[in-house]
């Protein structure tokens, strides 16, 4: 079966895949995890988002396209000419907010349990301040990491992050996991009711 035949993806994406190729941006989120956001985000009607790495945006469509009337998302990255894609694209939804700062602030100064989902799509919230981004997920709430398998633009060191990560988050007491070698390589956390 070809995963992707069936997947419509949000209408901004071409767009902002054009203008994340001209940018040579090379951390741009797989289409395959961007449809299971997009089906997460349907999961929380009128919820509370929070994407960690806007990057160009694309995760940033596909969560969009998944959300409802009511909800909002917050995307953070220190990147301002990555994010400026976004914004170009994405920016006039009123249920975005984008925000060029350094996550590790942005997550340190929230609120626990204030997201339905978060998507650690960067260092910070993933491998770095784990248990800030794990913090912020709401009672059946979603934690979701991706590129956890070997892909060519990954910095040194990164590899060696990813049997911790998995470890750490199928050991915590008040999350489920589940690990999938599918994608780019994708862990879902659940928090426990």
């Amino acid at each position: 079966m070809d995963d992707l035949k069936f997947v419509n993806p949000p209408a901004a994406l071409d767009a902002i895949l054009e203008d994340t190729k001209r940018l040579g941006f090379g951390m741009a989120s797989e289409p395959l995890v961007g449809a299971l956001l997009r089906v997460l985000s349907m999961s929380k009607p009128s919820g509370r988002f929070l994407e960690l790495g806007t990057g160009t945006g694309l995760g940033t469509a596909w969560i969009l396209s998944g959300m409802s009337a009511g909800a909002t998302l917050i995307s953070v990255d220190t990147d301002g000419e990555a994010q400026a894609v976004a914004a170009r694209h994405l920016g006039s939804d009123g249920r975005l907010r984008l925000l060029n700062e350094n996550a590790f602030d942005y997550l340190a100064a929230q609120p626990p349990r204030s997201f339905d989902l978060v998507f650690a799509d960067a260092m910070p919230g993933k491998y770095d301040a784990l248990d800030l981004s794990l913090a912020l997920v709401k009672p059946g709430g979603f934690w979701i990491g991706d590129d956890l398998l070997p892909q060519p633009n990954w910095p040194e060191g990164h590899a060696a992050k990813i049997p911790d990560l998995l470890e750490t988050l199928s050991n915590h007491a008040e999350f489920a996991t589940l690990p999938m070698v599918w994608a780019s390589g994708v862990v879902v956390a659940v928090r426990k009711a």
